[in-house]
């Protein structure tokens, strides 16, 4: 049961088995009612036939009904005195009395039938009350059915009886039981039971094969998907692909969704990998020189370069702290949800560069109090103070930042009067360790993590970063945030 095929083949087995025999017994219950009702009109017949011949009067030893094997009858009065049975009735059951031998009465003769002049219009002469069937006639009201049986001339069998009255030409009033045979229905249902116990192996046989080969060829593309990502988890070659069926079906959705996770986990591997690769190249540098610096200070004191040592570590740790910030980003942390005012947060900012070789304009509207988002203040003055640092890096005589609200949310722009960047280049400036610039020092153009924190920041506050030209040359750089409200 641990197969799938297994309990696909097990389940539809049970459902069809479940259905036939529903279906066998719906089947069967119909069969036995419409056989029962034949043999109850056989029954009524001939019951109406003999209520018949007493309805004109004929006596109870010259009665003549028929086929006794086939039609057992039992004649009672009123009182339920046995009055005529049919010829080698020895035993019945199922007609109110079970005897079959004719009480010591009188046989009744033919009397002329009261006239409405009698006053017995309504009632009969015994006081009961309810119409009883005219004299000489058989009643027309639908007769009493019930199952029963009797022996004739030694043979038991089952019948069905039916019970007809009808007053002969005296006034008295008799019912007839007549039955009629139940064998054939028995014997009708006994052959469709069987057959469909005979069948019912069979059918469920096959369906539980037809089953086990179908659910086979259905879940043979998802084994040959399985043993494909064994093999690639064994190999750790990201690069391969599951196979894919040309149908289009689940199997093939689930093949093509893989291989999509694939091409994904691949490329975020090989992102890291790169990451893994140029952040260590980065930090070689700082290092290697810090190392330099210090070894001739321990040799040579009086050449120590303490400036360049310091601005190395200062370099080291601003680097060390954008990798980290990004791990953490990767990691997926949340930007949190403190309320901020964007215009103040970047003048607070713009106050602490006092190393700025280029001065920053600050225009921020008087009604900031409005510009509010949500989010990490940390990472957002980190944001602002990248791309302040870019454009000091780039700028000739002036950096300007704006703050406004734009579009259901809050914009600041970081303008510079630099050389601009190429449009061709607008997005690649935003990937890790980039730098257009490639014959610039690294002290100069740092080690290209600023922007690509700063985009990574504003997407994960649901904003955006993006760069435009600033009028005939420079750049400028759009961080859009949507707004607190």
């Amino acid at each position: 049961m641990r197969s799938v095929r297994a309990r696909a083949a097990l389940g539809a087995t049970l459902v069809v088995a479940l259905a036939l025999a529903a279906a066998g017994l719906a089947v069967l219950l119909v069969l036995r009612a419409n056989l029962t009702d034949q043999a109850g009109l056989q029954a009524e017949v001939a019951a109406r036939e003999v209520a018949g011949q007493l309805a004109l009067g004929v006596p109870y030893d010259r009665l003549e009904t028929g086929d006794e094997e086939d039609h057992p009858v039992q004649v009672t009065d009123e009182d339920g005195r046995v009055v005529a049975v049919s010829k080698d009735l020895e035993a019945v059951s199922g007609t109110g009395t079970d005897r079959v031998t004719r009480a010591p009465a009188p046989t009744p003769s033919p009397t002329p039938s009261p006239t409405a002049e009698d006053g017995d219009d309504d009632d009969d002469d015994d006081g009961t009350d309810g119409p009883d069937p005219a004299r000489g006639e058989v009643s027309t009201d639908d007769p009493d059915f019930a199952n029963g049986t009797a022996t004739v001339d030694g043979d038991r069998a089952d019948y069905r009886f039916a019970s007809v009255e009808a007053t002969n030409a005296a006034g008295l009033t008799l019912t007839v039981h007549a039955g009629a045979p139940l064998a054939a229905e028995q014997r009708a249902v006994g052959s469709v039971r069987g057959a469909m116990l005979t069948g019912l192996p069979v059918v469920l046989l096959v369906v539980a094969g037809v089953t086990w080969l179908v659910t086979r060829r259905a879940l043979r593309p998802v084994e040959g998907i399985r043993r494909e990502m064994a093999a690639i988890t064994a190999s750790e070659d990201l690069s391969r692909r599951v196979p894919e069926p040309g149908s289009h079906d689940e199997v093939a959705r689930l093949a093509r969704t893989t291989n999509e996770t694939l091409t994904a986990l691949e490329a975020s591997v090989e992102r890291q990998r790169r990451f893994v690769a140029d952040a260590s190249h980065e930090l070689r540098s700082p290092i290697a020189s810090l190392r330099t610096q210090l070894e001739v200070g321990a040799a040579h004191p009086e050449l120590l370069d303490v400036t360049g040592a310091v601005a190395d570590t200062v370099r080291l740790q601003a680097l060390a702290a954008d990798l980290l910030l990004l791990a953490r980003l990767d990691a997926g942390e949340r930007p949190g949800t403190a309320l901020l005012e964007l215009g103040a947060l970047v003048r607070e900012e713009v106050s602490q560069r006092t190393g700025d070789r280029i001065p920053v304009t600050v225009s921020v509207p008087e009604e900031a109090g409005g510009l509010e988002v949500t989010g990490s203040r940390t990472q957002l003055a980190r944001v602002v103070g990248n791309l302040l640092d870019n454009a000091e890096r780039h700028a000739r005589s002036a950096v300007r930042v704006a703050v406004r609200a734009e579009g259901g949310g809050v914009a600041v722009e970081v303008t510079d009067d630099g050389d601009g960047v190429a449009e061709a280049e607008r997005e690649r400036i935003f990937e890790r360790f980039v730098r257009l610039d490639d014959a610039r020092t690294r002290d100069e153009g740092g080690a290209g993590l600023g922007l690509a924190l700063a985009r990574d920041v504003a997407v994960r506050h649901g904003g955006r970063l993006t760069v435009t030209g600033a009028g005939e040359r420079g750049a400028r750089f759009t961080l859009w945030l949507p707004d607190a409200r």
